[in-house]
């Protein structure tokens, strides 16, 4: 892992036209950086904006104040290098898992032949070989988000963006992902910021977990996670070590979900 960071955000807040004509701060004086080869996990309370947090990143968004830098320039538009998987898979239907997966290449410029090549190989990575002519609604919701993983990882991303990519599945399709995702990051030098409301998830995929404050949110702590690596992500959830970081980190967001409630009892009454 460098230690030169490949993204920062410096005192960034994004500020929305609310639908009753005020405005609403989705995330306010943020401060963080993830250098090339960290994956970083982000956890807050709901609605707190870790989500704008990656659009900031991405360029999708733009800084109402402050400024996110990508390789030490300012993010004008979407980066070179961005691989973004969205809680909603978006393969597309009338495409088979070959073609869905061989869409990015082609998008920049690959021949078509050469798009397919590298699709098949990335299938096969994700543990989809012998798929490649399915369809989207002949796969499993596992399937489906490993044909996500594969299209996001063909491009050969240098940030890789993950928001709550894996929560509609069930516990054990969700430990399968978990694994695939280290097992095909390991070694990739991509920087990864992972935003989950899974706090175990976070800590079992991160080197370093950030807790959000409720919103609008910014970094109220840092957490390393000194757990070794290659990690099995169900065998290290009962460690005593892991048990140790979890109790550590919980004691730091549990303040901000608590407040996150209390705000909305406090809306209801």
């Amino acid at each position: 892992m460098s230690e030169d960071p490949v993204i920062e955000l410096r005192g960034a807040s994004k500020r929305f036209r609310s639908g009753s004509g005020g405005v609403h701060t989705a995330v306010r004086d943020l401060t963080m950086t993830v250098a090339r080869g960290e994956f970083v996990a982000v956890v807050g309370p709901t609605g707190c904006g870790k989500s704008t947090t990656l659009s900031l990143v991405s360029g999708l968004e733009p800084p109402s104040d402050g400024e996110a830098l990508v390789a030490g320039r300012p993010v004008d538009g979407i980066p070179d290098g961005i691989g973004y998987m969205f809680q909603n898979d978006a393969v597309l239907p009338w495409r088979s898992v070959l073609d869905n997966v061989a869409a990015g290449p082609r998008y920049r410029g690959e021949a078509k032949a050469a798009a397919r090549e590298k699709a098949r190989d990335w299938v096969a990575r994700v543990g989809l070989g012998g798929f490649e002519s399915y369809y989207p609604h002949q796969l499993s919701g596992g399937m489906r988000k490993r044909v996500a993983l594969a299209q996001t990882l063909v491009n050969e991303p240098s940030i890789l963006l993950m928001d709550e990519p894996f929560s509609a599945l069930d516990v054990q399709t969700r430990a399968l992902m978990q694994d695939e995702l280290l097992r095909l990051w390991s070694g990739s030098n991509a920087a990864v910021i992972f935003v989950t409301h899974d706090l175990e998830e976070a800590i079992a995929l991160a080197d370093r977990v950030l807790v959000m404050t409720a919103g609008p949110a910014t970094v109220k702590a840092s957490f390393d996670v000194p757990l070794a690596r290659p990690r099995d992500v169900e065998e290290i959830r009962l460690t005593a070590e892991f048990l140790e970081i979890y109790r550590e980190i919980w004691e730091s967001l549990k303040e901000e979900v608590e407040e996150t409630r209390a705000r909305g009892a406090g809306r209801v009454a």
